[in-house]
């Protein structure tokens, strides 16, 4: 996995770094865990437009992806590492030895060929998925779950890890990628490594049209529009603007709008850093 620089023959591609995609080994996607994928733009049932900035892009098909890893005890061999258009990191196709096939998210390092196992006897090994009671201390980790047998909730993006940090009765201290330390109970899931794709933080577009081949529209800024459409909208010349904030009126500089009585409060040792 890597970063790829292109020469500056067009506009576009002069400030472009995109990825290699060395580590692809498919270019087509497993039928049988590919459905059809439909896009909003931003509208709801009725089609009003409830979400700005969203529209157009590249058709996708969504490929169903194993979050659970609830096949224990049931070995797998990695046939291929593919791309997915619907997120930043890269997946691998599972055969499993009964016959079935999933996908997974890719972790670094994960190569075709090689076995992954779930369970209680799996061992601390890259693409294994084990509960947090059987993680050795200080080992990184993806794909965690905070409720036992939901499925993976907690970083699954590219590049981003976990790190175990203690344990103590049926509470796994972790450390999460945003720098929150927090608690997760100990018979939760999760995969050894970190997600792959690393480098997708410092790919650069290049161009206004390969944000519309996302799906992104263009971004008007506040102080741009009229007072009607935004509060730090109007104003004479350059003079409008005022405290940062949203089109409700929610400032965007070190305003909490975590729920005071959230649930998972109590799990929270230390939080993010700001």
């Amino acid at each position: 996995m890597g970063l790829r620089k292109f020469k500056p023959v067009t506009p576009g591609t002069r400030f472009r770094v995109g990825a290699s995609f060395s580590e692809i080994t498919a270019t087509k996607p497993e039928k049988s865990l590919v459905v059809s994928s439909k896009k909003s733009g931003g509208r709801n049932n009725t089609g009003k437009m409830t979400m700005r900035y969203m529209g157009g892009g590249h058709k996708k098909s969504y490929r169903l992806i194993d979050f659970k890893r609830d096949k224990f005890d049931i070995p797998a061999t990695v046939a291929t590492v593919e791309y997915d258009p619907n997120r930043t990191a890269r997946i691998a196709l599972l055969h499993y030895v009964d016959g079935e096939k999933r996908y997974i998210i890719a972790p670094e390092g994960l190569q075709v060929g090689q076995t992954v196992l779930s369970g209680d006897t799996a061992t601390p090994e890259v693409g294994n998925t084990l509960r947090l009671a059987n993680v050795p201390l200080g080992s990184i980790v993806h794909n965690l779950e905070i409720h036992p047998g939901k499925g993976a909730q907690l970083a699954r993006s590219a590049g981003a890890y976990a790190q175990l940090a203690a344990r103590d009765g049926k509470y796994a201290t972790l450390k999460m990628p945003s720098g929150e330390t927090r608690l997760i109970l100990v018979t939760c899931l999760a995969t050894i490594g970190a997600v792959s794709n690393s480098d997708h933080a410092n790919e650069v577009l290049g161009k206004a049209g390969r944000a519309r081949w996302l799906g992104r529209r263009p971004r008007t800024r506040p102080v741009a529009m009229n007072p009607v459409d935004h509060p730090m909208g109007g104003g004479e010349g350059r003079s409008s603007g005022g405290q940062p904030r949203s089109r409700n009126g929610v400032y965007s500089k070190g305003f909490k709008t975590r729920t005071l009585k959230k649930y998972s409060n109590r799990f929270i040792i230390e939080k993010r850093k700001k």
